[in-house]
């Protein structure tokens, strides 16, 4: 059984780049680029036309950024599709904000080809956290210090602790499942629960809000 077509949005504001991008992502069977865009603005109402899987946003871009646009489609559609930011630094205060945003992960512009393909059907499968080390290392930087954690670090269970701190590690639900010991219906629950907890619409949004929280401190 053939797996479904992954639907993807470029949106940069680079012809060339996003022509690179298209060509590379043509050349996988499953993967098909259904629009493109050179503004944020753009980026919103070709995203609410087309409804893809997954948009490829440049964090960079006139009139409406990459950060804006991120926001208004993760916030305007019913099921919206996975962002995940396109840049050329990965320290970058403006791809961390894209994060908390809820873009699911990054990608540097100078990526191998077949970093960009597996990145675009890992967010796809939405089942683990698109390169756990360099989130971890852009939480790290650029959280914002808290005096005290939010009321729902007291609220997680002891298993959905576990499960978050796996979580942040990469892990998807079946490693986590093999990890702890419990079936993968168990975990799913779990993530469910964390998500719910946190507040967050994925798991990069769950983990930054547990290394803002100062929950994964002193973690690894």
């Amino acid at each position: 059984m053939t797996s479904p077509t992954i639907r993807v949005v470029l949106a940069d504001d680079e012809r060339m780049v996003r022509t690179a991008l298209r060509a590379i992502l043509a050349a996988e069977p499953d993967l098909e680029v259904v629009g493109e865009a050179a503004t944020g603005a753009e980026a919103v109402s070709v995203v609410r036309e087309l409804r893809p899987d997954v948009v490829l946003m440049d964090v960079r871009m006139p009139e409406v950024g990459g950060i804006r646009a991120t926001e208004q489609i993760l916030g305007t559609l019913d099921a919206p599709p996975r962002v995940v930011v396109v840049t050329t630094f990965e320290n970058d205060a403006y791809v961390y904000e894209a994060l908390r945003a809820g873009a699911s992960g990054f990608l540097l512009k100078r990526a191998e080809a077949d970093a960009l393909v597996q990145a675009v059907r890992l967010v796809a499968r939405s089942d683990t956290l698109l390169f756990p080390a360099a989130v971890r290392a852009l939480a790290m930087e650029h959280a914002r210090a808290k005096t005290a954690p939010p009321p729902w670090v007291a609220r997680l269970t002891v298993r959905e602790g576990e499960v978050l701190r796996l979580m942040a590690g990469g892990l998807t639900n079946g490693e986590i499942a093999g990890r702890m010991g419990v079936g993968a219906a168990t975990v799913k629950s779990h993530v469910a629960a964390v998500l719910a907890k946190t507040g967050a619409r994925d798991r990069t949004q769950a983990v930054i809000a547990a290394y803002e929280a100062g929950f994964l401190k002193g973690w690894a």
